[in-house]
């Protein structure tokens, strides 16, 4: 079955207009979702809505309410919160291009895949394409789509292009508060050198199926060997991988980069016995004349 576009519309570069489809580029991974159970009955636990001092309450009689002071609220229809929902335009302008690397990281927040709509938009969607790789530029705009108007990113992802939504500057925090307490120094210039060799001996190419969620696979395994047992009974395994953060931790710097990129001791090859020689025979005497 084919993928269903998650947004339909046109981008739009001054008087350029190219017609695309977009496409969620993630999933969720395999995660493990629980229940609360009761124990006794084995019966899943459910809630009831109440107010305190009434009890249980007619889910019609349920309203949004925000909060403006301690037991405060302003009470929303949800026919007055669909009222404000932005329609979704159908139209990304591009209105401001950036080097690719002015975007800081904290701002990306969901990847789209875009696409030409049709064959007639294939030639302008390659042009944009390639003219933001030649320039090395992003380019932004703002899009509305389900209800809510997002700043988006558009750049180069090999035959296609790839939007991704950005938060805005209030919903990211300062690092400033976080990082002013890191002294601002300089490092030895050994122990960077040391450093830089063990990540150029530690880099390879960008390969994500070689990570897995090995928290999600030891609970598929846990999950596993519980549905055999015909008892309850807990398996809990002891695992001192030794990470503590301890005084008896704490290491010389110089001495474990360098142990970092050490090449393991080539095993000594066994020497041969050296070869018995013969015993050197004797010259015969000269002839007397």
């Amino acid at each position: 079955m084919a993928a269903r576009a998650y947004w339909q519309g046109q981008i739009r570069l001054a008087l350029v207009s190219i017609p695309v489809e977009i496409y969620t580029a993630t999933k969720s991974g395999a995660q493990i979702a629980f229940h609360q159970v009761h124990e006794p009955s084995g019966k899943r636990i459910k809630y009831e809505k109440v107010v305190p001092g009434i009890g249980e309450v007619d889910p019609d009689d349920i309203v949004k309410g925000y909060e403006l002071h301690k037991g405060d609220y302003v009470l929303l229809d949800q026919d007055e919160i669909d009222a404000v929902k932005l329609e979704s335009k159908k139209t990304l302008e591009l209105t401001q291009f950036v080097d690719a690397d002015e975007i800081d990281v904290l701002y990306f927040e969901r990847p789209y895949f875009v696409v030409p709509a049709d064959d007639l938009a294939e030639e302008a969607f390659i042009v944009l394409r390639e003219a933001l790789r030649q320039s090395k530029k992003v380019g932004l705009g703002q899009l509305a789509m389900r209800g809510r108007e997002y700043i988006v990113s558009l750049k180069p992802c090999g035959r296609g292009m790839v939007l991704e939504t950005l938060r805005y500057a209030d919903e990211v925090n300062k690092a400033q508060g976080y990082f002013r307490d890191i002294p601002d120094s300089k490092p030895d210039e050994d122990l960077l050198d040391l450093a830089t060799t063990l990540i150029e001996k530690k880099s390879h190419k960008f390969d994500p199926s070689k990570f897995h969620d090995r928290y999600v696979d030891a609970l598929k395994d846990l999950i596993a060997r519980k549905s055999k047992q015909k008892t309850n009974r807990k398996i809990i395994e002891d695992k001192d991988e030794g990470g503590g953060r301890s005084a008896s931790n704490v290491v010389d710097l110089m001495a474990a980069l360098k142990k970092s990129i050490e090449k393991p001791a080539a095993k000594a090859t066994a020497r041969k016995p050296a070869a018995k020689h013969a015993p050197a025979k004797k010259a015969p005497a000269k002839k007397r004349a």
